[in-house]
């Protein structure tokens, strides 16, 4: 469970920065760019002065000064404040030590795949493995260049972590890629048929009909394990149930 106030990283980036030295928030904003921290934290002026006021209001920040330079406007400088460093330290604490749901777009994607035929997945997906190629080789440049640049391993953490979950998305996405094409996917039957392009009535019974088959071979597997399953009950008779794609 996320603790309140907790919500927006750019907040822990801010704390991290006035942790270093007091600062005014666009020094802030242009040390988080020049150190890269904007491919992992979303920065933009609004919402970094929101989240200075609300650091303010908490007591975690507190004005230093307030500074002019030539004919610039007047900024306010930011320290930060002994609950800050303490808000800091266990906030960055508790994102490093406990997995949280990111609910990822594309895995809110593949929770709703079923709505579109497998075909069209299948497409989709190997669009997706060549952008995933093309952004893992990218990344892989950058971190070589940082490499030969002589930056320290402590400032690519990030990026290295990044290179590691593009390994893995390439490879399950090659992998369920395979899967459907080849018809390995379990439910394969279902899912086609919610897509079969045949009227309701047809479309219904190639539904019951890749149920059944599905029902049977559990069965089957179940009973060569000791374990049978009986048969599910026959639906009562009616008029076709309206086709809906499946969830998965």
């Amino acid at each position: 469970m996320v603790s309140r106030g907790r919500s927006n990283p750019l907040a822990l980036a801010v704390l991290s920065c006035l942790a270093q030295q007091p600062m005014h928030p666009y020094e802030i904003a242009s040390t988080l760019r020049e150190r890269g921290k904007d491919t992992s934290i979303k920065i933009n002026y609004g919402s970094l002065y929101t989240v200075v006021e609300s650091l303010l209001r908490r007591g975690l920040i507190a004005e230093k000064e307030t500074v002019r330079e030539g004919r610039r406007p007047e900024r306010t400088v930011y320290a930060i404040t002994p609950a800050g460093r303490n808000e800091h330290d266990d906030w960055l604490g508790e994102l490093i030590s406990r997995p949280v749901a990111e609910f990822t777009q594309f895995e809110a994607a593949l929770s709703l795949a079923g709505g579109l035929p497998p075909a069209e997945v299948q497409r989709l997906l190997e669009l997706r493995r060549s952008a995933l190629r093309i952004q893992l080789e990218a990344d892989k440049a950058t971190h070589q260049a940082c490499l030969q640049q002589g930056l320290p391993e402590l400032f690519m953490i990030e990026l290295e972590y990044r290179i590691a979950l593009r390994k893995a998305e390439l490879e399950f996405v090659t992998e369920l890629t395979g899967r459907i094409r080849n018809r390995r996917i379990g439910g394969i039957e279902i899912w086609e048929s919610f897509h079969s392009g045949a009227d309701d009535a047809q479309a219904e019974a190639a539904h019951q009909a890749a149920v059944a088959a599905l029902e049977e071979r559990m069965r089957a597997t179940a009973t060569r394990g000791g374990h049978p399953v009986p048969a599910a009950s026959a639906p009562e008779a009616g008029p076709p149930a309206a086709k809906e794609p499946p969830m998965r």
